[in-house]
């Protein structure tokens, strides 16, 4: 009687050792946790203005965009429907190219619009300037260059932007229809950490 009441206790005690070591075994392995903000060592939330110009530079030996595909509409098209372009473009202080370089707009910009010139912007702005050296914000939005301002969302970002939600605004500066150059004035409103 005694021993098989020890066997029992021994079943119940080993069911139960299974039990918590599956269930703990099977947490160390979940797909998502909630963190702290501490945790990652975030701290009060920011809001961060920047301003700078972006110099789109089509002509020339060293453009700083360039097509990298087109649709067979792109060359009937007004619009330039289904041209796709990549850029590295540079981001300086104030509108002349010479004035202090502040970084990089590094990415595509595809024209995705029948009705009107409208492109479909996915860039980083790379920033090499100050306590920014070395972060980005990325940008994914629609941009139709012939409007006063376009606004663009910003969708996130890296180093001191880590986080980042926001929006950037453009307006033309100037524009040469010619050459298809440009210098492009940026606000840009962005939360971080």
């Amino acid at each position: 009687m005694a021993l098989r009441k020890l066997s029992y206790a021994f079943l119940v005690i080993s069911i139960i050792l299974v039990f918590f070591n599956t269930n703990s075994l099977a947490e160390s392995h979940l797909f998502s946790r909630k963190l702290s903000k501490k945790s990652l060592g975030l701290k009060r939330q920011k809001l961060s203005h920047l301003h700078f110009y972006f110099h789109d530079i089509l002509s020339g030996k060293n453009p700083t965009a360039v097509p990298v595909a087109r649709s067979s509409m792109t060359n009937t098209s007004a619009t330039f429907f289904g041209q796709v372009m990549m850029m590295d473009d540079p981001l300086t202080i104030g509108p002349e190219l010479t004035s202090k370089p502040v970084g990089k707009a590094q990415g595509i910009y595809a024209s995705a619009s029948q009705s009107d010139i409208s492109f479909l912007m996915v860039l980083n702005f790379a920033f090499s300037e100050g306590k920014h050296n070395g972060s980005n914000l990325s940008v994914l939005g629609r941009n139709s260059i012939f409007s006063g301002v376009r606004e663009m969302p910003i969708v996130g970002g890296s180093g001191l932007f880590r986080f980042a939600r926001g929006y950037a605004k453009a307006k033309t500066h100037q524009i040469n229809f010619n050459t298809g150059d440009a210098v492009v004035e940026y606000n840009v409103y962005v939360f971080h950490y």
